[in-house]
């Protein structure tokens, strides 16, 4: 199975913010030009998921648009990580003791009250396990989030779970673009 991974446009935040689950728009423009490269890249009739939060729903509605062929549906595992409290500030107003936290737990401590990782991980690996009976000709699409990517990066490798901080993976596809597993 293929699995095109397709990131969100630049989201309508000052830079620095943690956001994950806060609900924000991504920029109209680049939301449009992300649609017209995907459209222009998928095959035909590619099934397509998408987390219901407003920046990923944006794209999948500017792509379906442009190719009614792709039927887009929403899926909630496909949502990014909730960092709780977190969410909307600054990461530097985040106190290097909560952040130390986290990292000294990272699969199992949830920031900012929010979600751990090793949920992040258990809702993505549960999407993937029915990606295979989804995919129509052997592709689809997700219309998500970095967080979401590193996951399924990280199963990608051969991993279901993480240990330490520095066993998540940091890329991830960048706003608007994607990338394609296989």
């Amino acid at each position: 199975m293929k699995l095109w991974l397709a990131r969100h446009a630049r989201p309508l935040l000052d830079t620095g913010i943690c956001y994950g689950r806060l609900d924000v728009p991504a920029d109209p423009q680049a939301t449009r030009e992300a649609a017209q490269a995907l459209a222009a890249a998928l095959p035909a009739g590619v099934p397509a998921w998408f987390s219901p939060l407003r920046r990923c729903e944006q794209l999948a509605q500017a792509l379906q648009a442009l190719r009614p062929d792709v039927a887009c549906k929403a899926d909630a595992r496909l949502v990014e990580m909730d960092f709780g409290a977190w969410e909307g500030r600054p990461w530097s107003g985040i106190a290097r003791a909560e952040i130390d936290a986290w990292t000294a737990r990272f699969a199992h401590h949830a920031p900012g009250g929010g979600e751990t990782v090793a949920a992040l991980l258990a809702r993505v690996n549960a999407a993937c396990d029915d990606a295979h009976d989804r995919a129509a000709g052997g592709e689809m699409l997700w219309i998500t989030h970095a967080g979401v990517a590193r996951a399924v990066a990280l199963r990608a490798a051969g991993r279901r779970e993480v240990r330490q901080a520095g066993d998540w993976p940091v890329a991830a596809p960048a706003f608007g673009t994607w990338e394609m597993l296989a």
